[in-house]
């Protein structure tokens, strides 16, 4: 007698591959649908959408399964979660500059209070040759180590509480922007940049913590909305928005900013560019977000003594 035809002979019916199916399914599902699970409790959709590019990981390993079973539907089920994350996420390691060579290359970096070298984190900031650094987490102690060197390169400067703004053009306006009135971390400083003034904001956002009551983002988007509305206020055709954000873009909780103002990593930047932990980076909470100007390159700088990695950007300003 002949061997059976049709579907079950080339979707086998064995438990393996039915679960490797289920998983291929479910991260698509989580992939393509992410923004409708709930935020509460805990924030967890939050959660799960600061860390959506790893979901990238179950292609290869559910590939590999796949091909050591011999598995034809299950090879075409990881293929088809390869599809559906390469639609969200390729376009992030495409060139999307446009063409065109930088006139304003920026720098941005959460510093640590407990930086053991400032020294050689100025360094490194430093061989990058940016005409603006904007720095978070500065403190009184640590200022005159970064205050140095980074005068001499980049003469004009403003320093409010724990963030500072160094620039290689006249700075002609600074001011708190009180966006959380516990702390003063925030400034507006207006630059007269290669081609006309630029509002520049450095903020540093409260921290978030994943425990037993799940993603803790209050602070933080409270003081999200008051820095939106700062924004709204906003009358300057070019902004730039420097600083730790304490989210990735990805996040629906900074989608308020992010509807507002451009990110360098999506728009120029050629990856994730993940920017903490130092150590292994897993995600990107330092940002540099534009309206009015266009990015030419992002990239991420070497580790320094801090637990945040330094990010750039080239921008046509």
């Amino acid at each position: 007698m002949s061997s059976p035809a049709g579907p079950a002979r080339y979707f086998p019916k064995r438990r393996g591959d039915r679960l490797l199916g289920v998983v291929a399914v479910v991260t698509g599902l989580v992939l393509v649908c992410h923004s409708l699970v709930p935020n509460t409790p805990g924030n967890l959709g939050s959660l799960l959408e600061t860390v959506l590019p790893w979901t990238g990981l179950a292609v290869p390993a559910l590939l590999l399964a796949a091909l050591v079973r011999r598995s034809v539907p299950a090879v075409v089920a990881a293929l088809l979660l390869g599809a559906v994350w390469s639609a969200l996420f390729a376009s992030l390691f495409l060139d999307g500059s446009g063409g065109g060579g930088p006139n304003l290359t920026v720098v941005t970096h959460n510093v640590n209070a407990d930086n053991p070298d400032p020294a050689a984190t100025v360094r490194t900031l430093l061989a990058a040759d940016p005409d603006l650094v904007a720095l978070e987490e500065i403190t009184d102690e640590a200022l005159p180590a970064y205050r140095g060197p980074l005068d001499r390169r980049l003469p004009h400067s403003v320093h409010i509480g724990t963030v500072a703004l160094w620039s290689r053009y006249p700075i002609t306006e600074s001011r708190r922007v009180t966006i959380d009135p516990g702390w003063s971390r925030s400034l507006r400083a207006l630059v007269q940049g290669p081609k006309g003034p630029l509002a520049v904001y450095v903020v540093h956002l409260p921290s978030v913590r994943v425990g037993a009551s799940g993603f803790t983002t209050g602070r933080r988007d409270e003081t999200l909305g008051a820095l939106v509305r700062a924004l709204d206020d906003e009358r300057r055709k070019k902004v730039l928005l420097l600083g730790d954000l304490n989210g990735a873009t990805t996040d629906r909780g900074l989608e308020p900013l992010t509807s507002r103002l451009a990110s360098v990593e999506g728009s120029g930047g050629t990856g994730f560019g993940f920017s903490w932990p130092a150590a292994f980076p897993v995600t990107r909470v330092d940002h540099i977000l534009t309206r009015g100007v266009t990015p030419t390159d992002a990239w991420t700088l070497p580790a320094t003594g801090s637990d945040h990695r330094p990010v750039a950007a080239g921008l046509r300003a």
